[in-house]
């Protein structure tokens, strides 16, 4: 079927589409009570290039003239839905607003050029049906905008609708000449306003980011303004993650003296998909899984030797540094949230705060942490304060928006802060493990024996699979390990470690439970509630428990843990 260029031909062909395949869409909004409302139609833009492959075209390269028309075709097709169904009477009413929404999902338009990351758009794409992903990082207050009014011809009495530019402020530009169709054509060039003609849109302003995961090394992630509209208003907030289809336009930046006036590249969006149901969702094939079982029963004579192998994937670059990359590794685990009597919940994931001088390798194990994370938010001291971890208030445009902060951004994953100590103040806020590092001196290759197996996605999944499949608990032996260790702290002479053994104790049950996690276990061993303790142990700046083997810096990896374990033992 061709797309006649009748704007006219255009709606009713758009409206035959939506009746053969979305009538049961339509029935649905004609039996919600409010009839001004604005209701969202949800359509796939696969099924309009299947059905019509050049009015698909025509909606990717003019989408701000033919959404319209598309908005206008439902309406006359709910219409006809109304008029043909006897049993809709009495219960179904006439909707004002209808509003048709592009899902590219599953489209040829998934494509780097009509979805690109958010750094990457260009001049090229204005104009066009395009897609965004990113992370909401500011949400605006839900304002009032005017979207069209009527005038009508001194001259002929035509009646024809304008609607106000966003490049122009939002002002509406009357026509030069009366654009009435008739056989000769008027040419008038004064117009009267409609009374009770003008149409406004519940508009809010957010702006999204790009995800830092995707950028490369150096790279700094880039935002851009999202504008929403009726039905879409206030349905994210900020630290969502969303995928945006609109059309890319542009306004004129703030007027401010002696500063330069530029067109800020802005997205009309006509379709939001929230997919914060997802951010913790990765892809274990069944194979990889086979493989994990496959390692641990290779490994069941020696499951030290098997953990070491998977804790030297972890940053390879840095060699030895046994214990710190025990630590992160048991950190991103993390142990098992539980509910208190009184319903609290308990979360199971430890803090780390990496101490040490510069050259340390600190920012390299920050990195490599927020890459095995599956939603990760970067950030540092220098650049943030105390209230931007959170939430900022920022004044765009004569308007305060609150803008997210690291932490809001990272709900849910790991919030990764580099040169921490610029907060000064802030070091109270964690609960945490500290792992002290001292100079580093000369720089070590790494191991040139590491197993193939456990490259850096590899250890992603192991991480993510572990955590959903096993919920580790305590036995006996490792009850009375912890016990006898809560004991000892209590009984020091350190009245600063006497203050925090309760805390300790709820880190050390974590630890220990991530450590059975690692090692591929549903319960918790005398070997895990060691390995915690020496997390501990090894972020004091003195141990009665371990020598100065166990300091973190010069902590390696040994040739056979698993006979030296029994002899410790």
């Amino acid at each position: 079927m061709a797309v006649p260029g009748n704007p006219d031909a255009q709606i009713q062909a758009f409206a035959s589409f939506l009746l053969r395949y979305h009538s049961p869409d339509l029935r649905s909004i004609l039996l919600s009570p409010d009839p001004k409302l604005h209701y969202p139609l949800i359509i796939s833009f696969a099924e309009i290039l299947e059905f019509d492959p050049r009015l698909a075209h025509h909606l990717f390269s003019r989408p701000s003239d033919f959404l319209p028309l598309f908005d206008e075709a439902a309406l006359r097709a709910h219409r006809v839905v109304l008029r043909g169904s006897d049993d809709l009477r009495g219960s179904a009413c006439e909707k004002a607003y209808i509003h048709v929404r592009i899902n590219v999902s599953g489209s040829p338009l998934e494509c780097p050029e009509t979805f690109p990351s958010i750094g990457r758009v260009r001049v090229k794409h204005r104009g066009f049906l395009l897609t965004l992903k990113g992370t909401v990082i500011r949400s605006g207050a839900v304002k009032m905008i005017e979207g069209e009014r009527e005038y009508q011809c001194r001259k002929c009495r035509h009646r024809f609708k304008v609607y106000p530019e966003m490049e122009t402020g939002n002002r509406v530009v009357l026509p030069t000449s009366c654009p009435s169709r008739g056989s000769k054509g008027c040419e008038g060039t004064h117009f009267q306003f409609v009374e009770d003609s003008m149409v406004c849109h519940d508009y809010q302003d957010i702006k999204i980011q790009e995800s830092a995961q995707l950028l490369d090394i150096g790279s700094i992630p880039r935002s851009i303004p999202v504008v929403l509209m009726d039905d879409l208003v206030d349905i994210v907030k900020a630290g969502d993650d969303v995928v945006v289809t609109g059309v890319l336009s542009a306004k004129w930046s703030s007027d401010l003296k002696d500063v330069r006036c530029d067109l800020d590249p802005v997205l009309v969006a006509n379709f939001v998909w929230r997919t914060n149901e997802l951010k913790s969702e990765i892809d274990i094939p069944d194979d990889v899984m086979k493989k994990f079982k496959q390692f641990w029963s290779e490994c069941r004579d020696t499951p030290l030797r098997g953990r070491n192998t998977i804790l030297q994937g972890i940053c390879p670059q840095i060699f030895g540094l046994f214990t710190v990359k025990l630590a992160v590794a048991l950190t991103l685990i993390g142990g098992v949230q539980h509910v208190d009597a009184s319903g609290m919940k308990i979360r199971g994931e430890p803090h780390m705060l990496l101490v040490g001088d510069p050259g340390t390798g600190k920012s390299q194990f920050l990195k490599f942490a927020a890459k095995l994370s599956n939603r990760s938010v970067i950030t540092t001291g220098l650049g943030s304060t105390s209230a931007g971890l959170t939430v900022t208030a920022v004044k765009d445009g004569g308007e305060w928006m609150l803008e997210a902060g690291a932490l809001v951004l990272a709900d849910g994953g790991l919030c990764c802060i580099d040169e921490f100590d610029r907060f000064g103040s802030l070091n109270y806020i964690l609960s945490i493990s500290l792992l002290q590092l001292a100079c580093l001196g000369e720089a070590e290759k790494t191991h040139d024996g590491l197993e193939h197996m456990w490259s850096l996605p590899m250890i992603r999944r192991y991480i993510h699979y572990v955590k959903q499949h096993f919920k580790p608990v305590l036995t006996k032996e490792s009850e009375k390990v912890i016990s006898s260790y809560y004991q000892l702290q209590r009984r020091s002479a350190n009245h600063n470690v006497a203050r925090t053994t309760v805390r300790m104790l709820e880190s050390l049950i974590r630890l220990a439970q991530a450590h059975a996690r690692l090692m591929f276990r549903d319960i918790v061993t005398q070997l895990d509630a060691i390995a915690a303790i020496l997390c501990i142990e090894s972020s004091m700046t003195t141990s009665a428990i371990v020598d100065s083997v166990g300091n973190a810096l010069h902590s390696n990896f040994t040739d056979n843990p698993d006979q030296e374990c029994i002899l410790t033992f």
